[in-house]
C-alpha cells in the first residue's frame, strides 16, 4: 500500500480498473441477460467499462438485452464511477497540495481560496449529500411525470425514474429504453429534470462546493469557479445556437418539429452533448456541420472534479486566456483580478495536446479496421474519449479490435487527465540550474 500512497495518480486507475475487472464479472453472468444466456465476454467488458467510465456507449441494447439483475449491476457501476471520479479528482488534488511546503499552502490558500486539507470529511460529505439529494428529487420527477402523464404503472415509473436520474448525475447516458430519450422528444417536464441532474453533475464539485459557501459573494469566488461557470454559460449558448441554426430545416431532426419543442431540444442537446450522452434527437441523421461542432464540444467537456468528461472547461478558458494575453502583448494571463502561473499553463497545455494526440490516434486506428467515413468514425472516438456517449450508431457493427480501443479511449479519457495532471504536480522540482535562453521561431 505504500507505494500506491507515495504515487496517488495509481489509485484512481487502479480503482477503476478493478471496479471494471468485477462488473464484467456480474455482467457475463447468465442471470444478467434477459434471456438467461451468458453474453460474450468483449460485450460484458465494454458494458462493464462504459459504466464505470460514466460514458453511455452501448454495444447491445441496454433495455432488451439485460435483465434486472444485469441493469441494477450497470446502475452500480455508473454510480462508483461518478462518486469515484468526484471523490478521487478532488482528493487527489488535495494529495498534490500536501506536497506543498505549509509556508506555501497558506499563501496558494489565501490567494485562490482553494480547499485545504482540513475540507477532506467537507468534501465526502458535500459530495454525498449532493449525490443523494439531487438523484432523489430527480427520480422523483421523473416517476411523477411517468405516472402521472404517461400512464406508467408506478414500480415501473419509480425503477426508470431512479435508473435516469442516476445516470443523468453522473453523466452516463445509459437509458433503459431502446431509442434513449427519443420518445420524450416533445416533453420538457421529462427532459428538463434530466438536464438539471446532468448540469449539476458535470459542474465539478470544487464549484459546488464554493457555490455553497459563498452563494451571494462573487468575489470570494476563486479563479476556477469563475472560469468554470463563465465557460460553461457560453458553451451552452454556444452549443444551443449552433444546433438551431444547422438543424433547423433538417427535417430528420428539429424539422419536423413545432418552434418549442425545438428550442426545447437545441437546449437539451447543447447540456449533453458536452457530456451526458442522452438523446432525444437521432444523432446519425445530423448534418456535418453539427457534428463539427460536436467534437470540439464533445473535447471540451465539462468542469473538474465532477461527472463530466472531456479536457474541462477551466482548462480550455486557461488557454483561452493564454492566447487572448499573447495576441494583447501583455507578459502575464490574467482574469479578474488574478494571474496564471506559467506552470498552470503549461499543464493545460500537456492535456489538451495528450488528447488530442490520442484522439488523432484513436480516429486512424478505428479508419484503418472499418469502413466507416470519417464523420461517425471522428464522432466515436470523441464521444469515447471525452466520455460523452453519443454516436451515430455504429457501436455495435464496429470489430472487436475496434471496440477494444474504444474501451482503452474511454478509460484514458475517464481517468487520463486527471492522473495526467496530478503526476506532472507531483512530478514538479525546483531544478538546481538553469541552461541558456535562446527562442525558436513560432508560427
Amino acid at each position: 500500500m505504500r507505494p500506491a500512497l507515495e504515487h496517488p495518480a495509481r489509485l484512481v486507475p487502479a480503482a477503476f480498473l478493478l471496479a471494471i475487472a468485477l462488473g464484467t464479472a456480474f455482467l457475463i453472468h447468465p442471470s444478467a441477460s434477459a434471456d438467461g444466456r451468458a453474453v460474450p465476454f468483449l460485450v460484458a467488458l465494454f458494458t462493464a467499462a462504459s459504466a464505470v467510465c460514466v460514458t453511455g456507449l452501448v454495444v447491445v441494447d441496454t433495455a432488451t438485452q439485460w435483465s434486472a439483475f444485469g441493469r441494477t449491476v450497470i446502475l452500480l457501476l455508473i454510480q462508483f464511477g461518478g462518486f469515484g471520479i468526484m471523490t478521487g479528482a478532488t482528493l487527489l488534488g488535495l494529495l498534490v497540495a500536501r506536497r506543498l511546503r505549509l509556508s506555501t499552502r497558506i499563501i496558494a490558500q489565501a490567494e485562490t481560496r482553494s480547499l485545504a486539507l482540513g475540507d477532506v470529511i467537507s468534501v465526502l460529505r458535500l459530495v454525498l449529500m449532493v449525490t443523494v439529494t439531487v438523484e432523489v428529487t430527480v427520480a422523483l420527477l421523473l416517476a411523477l411525470r411517468l405516472a402521472l402523464g404517461h400512464g406508467t404503472g408506478w414500480s415501473d415509473a419509480i425503477w426508470h425514474g431512479a435508473f435516469h436520474s442516476i445516470s443523468a448525475f453522473n453523466n452516463a447516458g445509459f437509458s433503459t429504453w431502446s431509442d434513449n430519450l427519443v420518445s420524450f422528444a416533445r416533453d420538457p417536464w421529462f427532459l428538463a429534470p434530466i438536464a438539471a441532474a446532468v448540469a449539476i453533475g458535470g459542474i465539478g464539485f470544487p464549484v459546488l462546493f464554493e457555490l455553497r459557501q459563498y452563494p451571494y459573494r462573487r468575489a470570494r469566488w476563486s479563479l476556477h469557479t469563475k472560469l468554470t461557470l463563465l465557460g460553461t454559460a457560453i458553451l451552452l449558448v454556444a452549443g444551443f445556437l449552433a444546433v438551431l441554426l444547422y438543424e433547423w430545416s433538417n427535417p430528420d431532426t428539429l424539422g419536423a418539429l413545432p418552434l418549442a419543442d425545438r428550442l426545447l431540444n437545441a437546449g437539451f442537446h447543447s447540456v449533453v452533448l458536452r457530456t451526458a450522452g442522452f438523446n432525444a434527437l437521432n444523432i446519425g441523421a445530423m448534418r456535418d456541420e453539427t457534428l463539427a461542432v460536436s467534437y470540439a464540444l464533445m473535447m471540451i467537456g465539462g468542469g473538474s472534479a465532477g461527472t463530466a468528461g472531456g479536457i474541462k472547461v477551466s482548462t480550455f478558458m486557461l488557454l483561452g486566456l493564454v492566447v487572448w494575453s499573447v495576441a494583447r502583448g501583455q507578459p502575464d494571463t490574467t482574469a479578474f483580478g488574478r494571474r496564471t502561473a506559467p506552470s498552470v499553463q503549461r499543464e493545460a497545455l500537456t492535456v489538451v495536446l495528450l488528447a488530442v494526440g490520442l484522439a488523432a490516434i484513436g480516429t486512424l486506428l478505428l479508419l484503418s479496421l472499418t469502413d466507416f467515413p470519417l464523420r461517425d468514425v471522428a464522432f466515436e472516438v470523441v464521444s469515447a474519449f471525452a466520455t460523452v456517449g453519443l454516436s451515430t450508431g455504429i457501436t455495435p457493427e464496429l470489430p472487436p479490435v475496434a471496440q477494444l480501443v474504444l474501451i482503452v479511449l474511454m478509460f484514458v479519457g475517464r481517468v487520463g487527465t486527471i492522473t495526467a495532471a496530478t503526476a506532472i504536480a507531483l512530478r514538479r522540482r525546483q531544478p538546481r540550474f538553469r541552461y541558456p535562453e535562446e527562442r525558436p521561431i513560432v508560427g
